[in-house]
């Protein structure tokens, strides 16, 4: 089990959430593509907003998506 395994584990039961909805790879993404095609502090903001709308009720891999899409048509404004 990694730290992050683990980590994961802590926190559900902390926060008293089944673990087995945690799909980590899917937040890690977006965090990476929004950090990398937004800017950095997007990321977990963006990680956030995700769980916002899953927790309205939004399926985690459509809410991810329109996220990543999103993130992909954003054009950063000339300096």
């Amino acid at each position: 089990m990694t730290t992050l395994d683990r980590w994961t584990e802590a926190a559900c039961a902390e926060l008293g959430i089944d673990s087995s909805q945690v799909t980590a790879r899917t937040v890690l993404d977006l965090a990476r593509d929004v950090a990398h095609q937004v800017e950095r502090p997007a990321a977990p903001l963006t990680a956030f907003l995700l769980g916002l709308a899953v927790g309205a009720g939004a399926p985690l891999d459509d809410a991810a998506r329109t996220l990543t899409d999103l993130a992909a048509r954003w054009e950063t404004p000339a300096s």
